[in-house]
Order: structure tokens, then sequence, then C-alpha cells
């Protein structure tokens, strides 16, 4: 083994040790495990149960084809040691930094690697090799929580849904209807499955709305929710959207317009993943507003999470 190979075994056994015990601890299964510790080992490495995501970022090396093929067959043969996984329940996904999230969630290839992990007592249906992402984010796991605690008898808007995580969570939390958007019916139908994997069938209660949420925002009445997720891309450009996004230059319009469908004293939980991202406060119909971005970053995340987090009320 070289000794760069040695860094990264025990780098790897190290975080492994100490994480393990904080995840049993709280009784959490998925969990990231490592965040391109080591330059030259720029993975990110996720754990699902008995499975690993293992996402490749693209670095800058002088290596010849044959001599990367042997770096990442070694890379993937220390994870296998280090967790005791074997390489056949690890997913590795090659990605690359991109300016926003368009096409992050296209379709990559054919296979069906799917299967059910459990996060706080509820089931997801994850995929990590169909898409560029697994189907659940795991630094909103905290957010998800608090969402599930202030769910009781409110009417839920979770827009940019996603494959429906809030929403499991809301209607966990004994909601009293949960509206889930997205522009992507496959999404739409995953949150569904998701839903329904929980016991959530009733359609009176639980509805999902096919829409570009830009536009939906615009049908919304006063008083129409009780509690909002609104979780965007950075930048979105679908040839179904009929504006772009730029959650920069559109956060403070998105942000009033959930504020003014929520009844008085209505929450908005707000999230987004753009780095350089300044909230306009001074712009905001909020009656109050909570930077909870420290709040919510799980064990797995600290110091590497770039993303904010804020609760406001109308």
């Amino acid at each position: 083994m070289t000794e760069k190979a040695t860094m990264f075994y025990n780098r790897l056994a190290k975080v492994h040790k100490h994480r393990s015990k904080q995840a049993k601890r709280q009784n959490i299964s998925c969990y990231r495990l490592y965040d391109r510790d080591l330059p030259e080992f720029p993975f990110i490495i996720d754990i699902y149960d008995d499975k690993l995501y293992v996402a490749e970022y693209k670095s800058h090396h002088s290596l010849t084809e044959e001599e990367y093929e042997a770096w990442l067959l070694e890379s993937l043969n220390i994870m296998e040691a280090v967790l005791s996984i074997p390489q056949d329940n690890i997913f590795l996904k090659q990605r690359q930094r991109k300016p926003g999230r368009q096409g992050q969630y296209e379709k990559v290839d054919t296979a069906k690697n799917e299967f059910i992990v459990q996060e706080n007592g509820l089931q997801f249906r994850v995929n990590p090799s169909d898409y560029l992402d697994t189907g659940l984010f795991l630094d909103h796991r905290i957010t998800r929580q608090m969402v599930r605690e202030q769910s009781a008898g409110r009417r839920v808007l979770n827009l940019f849904c996603y494959t429906g995580s809030f929403s499991v969570y809301a209607a966990a939390g004994d909601a009293a209807s949960v509206t889930s958007v997205d522009l992507s019916n496959t999404y739409l139908r995953w949150a569904a499955d998701n839903m329904k994997l929980n016991g959530f069938h009733d359609p009176k209660k639980y509805s999902f709305v096919a829409a570009d949420v830009l536009q939906y925002l615009q049908t919304l009445e006063p008083n129409q929710f009780d509690l909002v997720i609104l979780d965007p891309p950075t930048f979105s450009n679908s040839k179904r959207m009929e504006d772009f996004l730029d959650i920069q230059r559109d956060h403070v319009k998105l942000i009033n317009q959930c504020l003014h469908t929520l009844q008085p004293g209505g929450l908005l939980y707000f999230s987004t993943n753009f780095r350089k991202f300044r909230l306009e406060s001074d712009e905001l119909h909020a009656s109050s507003i909570k930077d909870i971005t420290r709040q919510t970053t799980p064990f797995d995340f600290e110091g590497k999470l770039f993303r904010w987090c804020y609760a406001l009320q109308r």
C-alpha cells in the first residue's frame, strides 16, 4: 500500500470509529462518513445501512488512465476493508461541481438498485445508482424532525418537494393536510411511494401537485397554509418552467409569496445550499426571522455543511 493510500485507510478508520458510535447513540443508520477529508481522495462517502454511496468529485491529477483505474480500485478496496462492506454494496458515482443544481437529479443509467432505509422510525426508498442523488438528503435530518414536531393539526405545504421526505415527517407529525409540489412527475411518484410506505394513503389529506413552483405560488390564497417548507435549487432552468430560478435574485419574492399564503403566526422553513447566499431580511414580510443553520447541522456534517436554513414567522 502506498503512503497516500495508508493515509486514506487511517483517516477512514478513524472517522468510522468515531461517527459510527455517534450514529449508534442516536439510532441513525444513514449518515455521512467522509467528505473529501484528504485532497488526494476527493470522495464523499455516505453509509446507508449496510450499503455505501460514494461520490467521486473530479479533480486535476497527473495520472494516466491505467494509474487512475489502479488508484480507484485501491480506494474501493480500502473502503471495503475498513467498513466491512463488500464492493457489491458500494455504489460509485462520479460527479462534477456545477454552478447550480440543474441536471443533478436526472437519471444517469437504467440499473435499478432501490432499497428501504429508516430514519427516526420512518421509512424511505433510496436509489444510489439511477440518479445523481439518492433520494434522501442526509443533511436535513434535524430540520425534518423539527417539521414533524411543528406539524400537528397544521396544513403543510412542501415546495420543491423532491422525494417527499419533509412531507413524510409532516404526516408523521399528524398534520391536518400535506400538499407536495414539484415540477418532476418522477419525484412526485417517489414522494407518493414514500408516503404510502409509511401508511399515509388518504388522498383527502395528502395531495401531490405537478407544477412550476414559481407559477404555483401565484395561485395561492392568503391564510391557506399553516406551515411551509421551501428548499429550492440554487439555480434551475428546466424547459418546463416559464422562467428560470436564481435563488439569490428570487428569494425575496419566493419567501414573501410563501408568507402571504400562511395564516398569521404561520411558520416557514427556508433553506438554500448556495454558499454565497445573503438573506435580504429587510425586504421580507416576516414578524420574526431566525437563522437555524447551526441548530439544524447534524453531527456528521459539522464543519462541512455549506447550506443555510431559516425559520420565518408571518
